[in-house]
């Protein structure tokens, strides 16, 4: 009984030690040494480097291009953000007792696996003026009036690549928010349906706070995600034309790598983590308080 009880000890700090060595080596330590890297001039290369305060802070917040890019990532983020009902009530709708839901559910979930790299040249073709799909398509239609240059007009080209990552990621959101629904107990639903409840009150009062972690994480996605986007408008814009198409990821990889500045761009990254931290409390503290007022008035 001993020996057993030595082997569950054993297991568990195990557990928990090694997970916890593995998040400070490869998580804390090099957080830690990207704030340090934030305050200095280094280029990338060279063995010494010079420390010089918050200077790196004070040109990021002063250059333009990078204010642009943030700009353009804020169109993925109101896109996602936006779309997220949508995601959840075709997350309703696949849960319920739907014809062919195993078919919809695949074809949902389809794009998200495909690599993103060919997600990107495939909507290159896609889009392309030259014989594109899409020309082609409002052509036939007869909507010629409406063709654009949809990857080299600034004014529309971060909307255009920023439904092609709609496209791609919904369907890990409906996916998620297909586990959670489906995971509520069955009984408490029956409950409500033999009492009288419509499809919306059980929505609304059931559904939606049951599955509000999922939704918390959803959101956390949404930030992160859209902070971070890099593959689509890389692959498919290289972040052009000029900055117009660049993200707040993209211009960071150019001025470490094309510009030699790793001072710099771990000001950005630094910057990053902070806005992710900062946009997800904000946000969560208003969907919270929308639904809490939601739930006072029914």
């Amino acid at each position: 009984m001993n020996s057993l009880e030595r082997q569950k000890k054993i297991f568990i700090i195990s557990s928990l030690v090694i997970p916890m060595a593995l998040l400070i080596g490869f998580v804390v330590v090099p957080a830690f040494d990207l704030i340090r890297m934030s305050f200095t001039n280094w280029d990338g290369y060279s063995k010494t480097y010079d420390y010089i305060g918050i200077g790196n802070y004070f040109d990021m917040l002063k250059n333009k291009d990078l204010w642009q890019s943030l700009r353009n990532n804020a169109v993925y983020f109101f896109g996602h953000l936006l779309f997220i009902p949508v995601e959840l009530m075709f997350a309703v709708l696949l849960t319920s007792k739907l014809r062919a839901s195993k078919f919809y559910k695949t074809m949902v979930f389809m794009p998200y696996i495909i690599n993103g790299v060919a997600i990107s040249y495939a909507f290159s073709y896609f889009f392309s003026p030259i014989n594109g799909a899409f020309d082609e398509i409002l052509t036939l239609f007869h909507l010629e009036p409406l063709i654009r240059n949809w990857l080299s007009d600034p004014k529309i080209v971060n909307f255009v690549l920023a439904g092609v990552s709609l496209w791609r990621f919904s369907g890990y959101h409906v996916i998620l928010f297909m586990a959670a629904l489906q995971s509520l107990p069955q009984d408490v639903q029956e409950a409500a349906r033999v009492d009288g409840a419509s499809a919306w009150q059980m929505f609304k009062y059931i559904q939606i706070p049951a599955i509000m972690l999922m939704v918390d994480f959803v959101l956390f996605d949404n930030i992160r995600g859209a902070l971070q986007v890099f593959d689509i408008p890389y692959v498919m814009t290289s972040g052009g034309p000029g900055y117009a198409s660049s993200t707040f990821t993209l211009y960071t990889i150019d001025t470490a790598f094309k510009y030699s500045n790793f001072g710099l761009a771990s000001t950005m990254a630094v910057a990053i983590m902070l806005m992710i931290v900062v946009i997800y409390v904000v946000q969560n503290k208003i969907i919270h308080g929308i639904v809490l007022k939601g739930g006072k008035k029914g």
